[in-house]
């Protein structure tokens, strides 16, 4: 077992990042690298969320938040904030929020 610190961190992404399966694309990366969290759309265009994980998968997530998103995206920029070192998982799976 790794002796990784678990992570959390808020994000938003900023871009063509509504309406082109973002969240669905954030959701199956999150999960594939071993994630939990949520994502959600923003009323003012953006995508927004929660990652929680191994510190180094938490780094991996943020870099594809950053420059991959989904096939039809335009990311403009990602910000990540509240990034703090946690004992245990608030969530249980990485889920869309409507």
């Amino acid at each position: 077992m790794s002796t990784e610190h678990l992570v959390s961190v808020d994000y938003e992404v900023f871009g063509r990042v509504q309406g082109v399966f973002f969240r669905k694309y954030t959701q199956a990366e999150g999960k594939k690298l071993g994630l939990v969290g949520w994502v959600q759309n923003t009323d003012s265009g953006t995508v927004q969320g929660q990652l929680q994980g191994p510190r180094s998968k938490v780094n991996e997530m943020q870099e594809w938040l950053k420059s991959t998103g989904s096939p039809k995206s335009h990311i403009s920029k990602a910000e990540f904030k509240n990034e703090k070192t946690v004992d245990s998982l608030d969530h249980s799976s990485f889920n869309i929020v409507k």
